[in-house]
């Protein structure tokens, strides 16, 4: 089956009341950024990023959340109809799969940035309509996904019930590992799906299983979890990065892959997966851990090269290194807004230089919103770069959303370093 990536989609205001003083303050703080934002871009080439005008425009705390707000209320009014899905697959209606599990983690993002009560509260009533359990692959690394929504849950008021279901599947895994190559190899018809994919053989399986491994170890303090993670996390990475390019193929079957112009190809919402689950795995590690600092600077690496294959519009190509004619794309581009903006805040990425592309990125998903309220130009579910239009979206392209609107929000504040 074809694997697909994630974006982060939402919108949603804050509910805390805001002080006038404290009001004039985060005023002051964004009218001083949209100066040194302004002045920056004046420096670079033409084209090289979305203009001042529309990136300052964005940069705004509440207006992001509530963007956020708006994308996720549309979509919660969806979840039981997936007629506005332009080409459902298989798990497009599984409400345990990988494709809905992504707006979910959006959501508890959105949670915990301050959205409204009722976005914490829905996933609360989706896990305990689950069952709180994973779904029923024993070890595919999708079937996963929707477990952070869980152990968020489990933090916010559902207890500890919530996070047994996802405790047995993972000790199950652990008391049988699997031992297989990670090279992909797709059987012919009817003689069942890749063997490598019982491990995380391709980059997308980076943002859907070890998150949850890592919050596991951290929940129940047993580090056989994260032990596990972090050994496959390096074997896949060591595996399907390129570090010529700062890239990750998608899985082997890519490797010798080229177009007509002799160009590897690498697919943005893969990368994007894997950048976004970075920004996910690197808080959940001991500060000063060797694997924390290893995970950072392969971080910066592909946010150094991301950076420089962003376009001129703010998206990211399909295809990452064939950026030519290419249509909007907001999967990736999503994963890509809110790992840069993660970065600024995280202290890994400076600010001068990556503000203005997480703005630009910021900007165009926002341009990306349809008048009907949906989140456009999303790539529909496939395992490389494919045409896009501007009525696609899928569950998981709103998460992507929702994870970069909260990112962005929170730049109004210092980043940990100053």
């Amino acid at each position: 089956m074809l694997r697909s990536s994630g974006f982060v989609a939402a919108s949603g205001v804050c509910d805390q009341q805001v002080l006038p003083a404290d009001l004039a303050q985060r005023r002051i703080v964004i009218v001083a950024r949209i100066i040194a934002t302004a002045a920056l871009l004046a420096f670079l080439p033409m084209g090289a990023h979305a203009a001042p005008r529309a990136a300052a425009a964005v940069a705004d705390h509440d207006e992001a959340l509530a963007a956020a707000t708006r994308l996720a209320r549309w979509q919660l009014k969806r979840l039981d109809d997936a007629d506005h899905v332009s080409h459902a697959a298989t798990e497009t209606d599984d409400p345990r799969g990988w494709e809905r599990a992504t707006f979910w983690i959006g959501m508890t993002a959105l949670a915990d940035a301050g959205g409204p009560a009722d976005i914490g509260q829905a996933v609360l009533a989706m896990g305990r309509a689950n069952g709180w359990t994973p779904g029923a692959r024993p070890y595919h690394a999708d079937d996963v996904a929707i477990t952070q929504a869980y152990l968020w849950a489990a933090r916010h008021g559902a207890g500890p019930e919530a996070i047994e279901p996802t405790k047995a599947h993972f000790d199950a895994l652990l008391a049988h590992p699997p031992r297989v190559s990670l090279a992909f190899y797709q059987p012919p018809a009817g003689h069942g799906p890749p063997e490598c994919q019982t491990r995380w053989c391709w980059c997308d399986a980076l943002f859907m299983a070890p998150p949850a491994m890592l919050e596991l170890s951290r929940r129940t303090g047993d580090e056989r979890y994260a032990a596990y993670a972090l050994k496959e996390f390096w074997a896949t990475t060591d595996f399907l990065y390129d570090p010529a390019e700062h890239l990750f193929y998608r899985d082997s079957r890519f490797f010798d892959r080229r177009d007509d112009k002799g160009r590897k190809e690498f697919w943005s919402r893969g990368n994007g997966w894997v950048f976004a689950g970075l920004a996910r795995m690197i808080p959940l590690l001991p500060e000063k851990s060797a694997d924390r600092e290893r995970m950072a600077v392969l971080f910066a690496e592909m946010a150094a090269r991301l950076k420089d294959l962003q376009k001129p519009d703010g998206y990211w190509a399909p295809s990452l290194l064939a950026a030519e004619g290419s249509p909007p794309e907001t999967s990736g581009t999503a994963f890509y807004t809110y790992g840069m903006a993660w970065g600024i805040r995280a202290g890994l990425l400076d600010r001068a230089t990556y503000e203005p592309v997480a703005l630009s990125g910021w900007n165009a998903l926002l341009r990306a919103v349809q008048p009907d309220g949906r989140l456009g130009w999303v790539q529909q579910v496939s395992d490389r770069p494919d045409r896009v239009a501007a009525e696609d979206t899928q569950y998981y392209g709103v998460g992507g959303f929702l994870l970069a609107a909260t990112a962005i929000a929170a730049l109004e504040q210092p980043t940990v370093a100053d």
